[in-house]
């Protein structure tokens, strides 16, 4: 199913489901894979048979595929949020790709949002919808400040002005490249 975004803040229906959304960097060094690893099969068995959960992500490379590859593993639906731009061609290599499009198949829902003048702020877009539509939020982040508008940095910073609560998740010491 195709959903457009519509243009209120912080739109978090009361629908009984508990929707969990991430940021995070598109390079998780090794040194802080697993401890990430670990925390986000915790946050999704963590959760008794009465929880239903959604997972919300942009499917980039890195920490937002994982933690949509964790989600479905448990059986959680996903949310696709889609930047506005041409964003398969943003996404990185040909296997970053192929992973994509194979979490996309297998999303339940998926956002198209509107075409931004640049890919720094389709990737603000979607960080910023992901947030005004969650109830948590995970940060898959080194805690420095982002690299470019629309960064982890930059949606950990917006989810905090929103009054959004967020984990971060990271190995304590590790910095990425």
């Amino acid at each position: 199913m195709l959903r457009h975004p519509d243009r209120a803040t912080r739109f978090v229906p009361n629908t009984g489901v508990t929707r969990i959304g991430v940021t995070g960097h598109r390079s998780i060094p090794a040194a802080a894979l697993p401890a990430v690893r670990a925390r986000l099969h915790a946050l999704f068995d963590g959760h008794g048979d009465d929880v239903q959960l959604e997972a919300l992500t942009s499917l980039a490379a890195g920490a937002d595929q994982l933690f949509a590859d964790i989600a479905l593993a448990h059986g959680v639906p996903v949310t696709a949020v889609i930047p506005g731009m041409d964003y398969e061609t943003h996404l990185g290599d040909a296997a970053t790709v192929h992973d994509y499009r194979r979490i996309l198949r297998a999303c339940t829902e998926r956002v198209q949002l509107p075409y931004e003048p640049t890919h720094e702020e389709a990737y603000f877009a979607a960080g910023r919808w992901i947030v005004d539509h969650a109830d948590h939020l995970v940060a898959v982040w080194d805690g420095r400040p982002a690299r470019g508008l629309g960064g982890t940095g930059d949606v950990v910073a917006y989810a905090h002005r929103c009054g959004v609560p967020f984990t971060v998740l990271w190995e304590p010491g590790v910095l990425r490249d």
